[in-house]
């Protein structure tokens, strides 16, 4: 399958290094598209729950994958976010295609993008980190658990769910600080004359214009690759959600592993061809 060109693609919140990470998926999706610019938008390493013992080859592949665009002319920007953090002491570097930063702003078609993790905006890292660092150990404990019920689920045949959706849609303060962490970004957007928002951290993937009397700005947030599965793209003046599709999106790997073997082969050849 031929690849889709895009101009501009955020993934958020991919949080390598953890069990909930979709890694397999992720590199399916990046093997789909030809981007001109990536924009990584946080806890792209999950730093907070790092452990020695688990970083499996499928989180190394992402950061190969990665590397690899930076260094075939896509403009490679990361966005720290909290559980990346320890990266912001570096921020503002730049090595060839790829920017470590902390916000960014872009211009896309006479349009401004404001671009950030989100964390800024959550009262539990800011003034407790320790809780927030629980919180996350939880929410993988969660994950796992989910993992393993949705296993049973489709091993007797019936649908997976989402255990942690189901608490979060179920509870009223969650429910509330999804809608004031967006409604917070967009005002914010609004008042600095920003046309689009796009954030990652709180794991739902929206886009939806926001408006107060001051006027409207496009709220964006590319959801997560623990859960949802999704990441923004821009291409034609127009922004998309886009959600991993298994049967559009894992032949591309297989293309591209076929590729892969095709240039050792020929690296093999002509290193026998010298020995010669």
């Amino acid at each position: 399958m031929k690849k889709r060109n895009v101009e501009v693609v955020v993934v958020s919140d991919i949080h390598l290094g953890t069990f909930g990470c979709h890694a397999k998926e992720l590199l399916n999706y990046l093997n789909s598209i030809n981007p001109k610019t990536l924009i990584l938008n946080g806890d792209i390493v999950d730093i907070w729950q790092f452990r020695k013992h688990y970083f499996p080859k499928s989180h190394l592949k992402i950061i190969k994958k990665i590397i690899n665009f930076a260094s075939n002319d896509t403009e490679v920007i990361y966005i720290t976010g909290n559980h990346d953090e320890m990266l912001r002491k570096f921020s503002d570097t730049k090595i060839g295609n790829f920017d470590l930063v902390d916000k960014l702003v872009l211009e896309l078609d006479g349009k401004k993008a404001w671009i950030f993790h989100g964390d800024v905006f959550d009262a539990s890292i800011q003034n407790a980190k320790w809780l927030a660092k629980l919180g996350g150990w939880g929410y993988d404990l969660l994950i796992l658990i989910n993992q393993i019920i949705n296993w049973s689920l489709i091993k007797f045949g019936k649908e997976k769910f989402s255990l942690s959706k189901k608490i979060k849609n179920s509870v009223k303060k969650a429910v509330k600080y999804i809608n004031d962490f967006e409604q917070v970004a967009a005002e914010l957007a609004i008042d600095n004359n920003y046309q689009y928002v796009i954030c990652g951290h709180i794991h739902q993937p929206q886009i939806t214009v926001k408006s107060n009397k001051n006027g409207s700005c496009l709220y964006l947030n590319s959801g997560d690759w623990v859960e949802n599965l999704t990441a923004l793209e821009y291409h034609n003046k127009k922004w998309n959600l886009i959600t991993y599709q298994k049967e559009e999106m894992e032949s591309n790997t297989i293309s591209d592993e076929i590729e892969e073997m095709d240039i050792s082969l020929e690296s093999l050849q002509t290193s026998l061809m010298l020995l010669k």
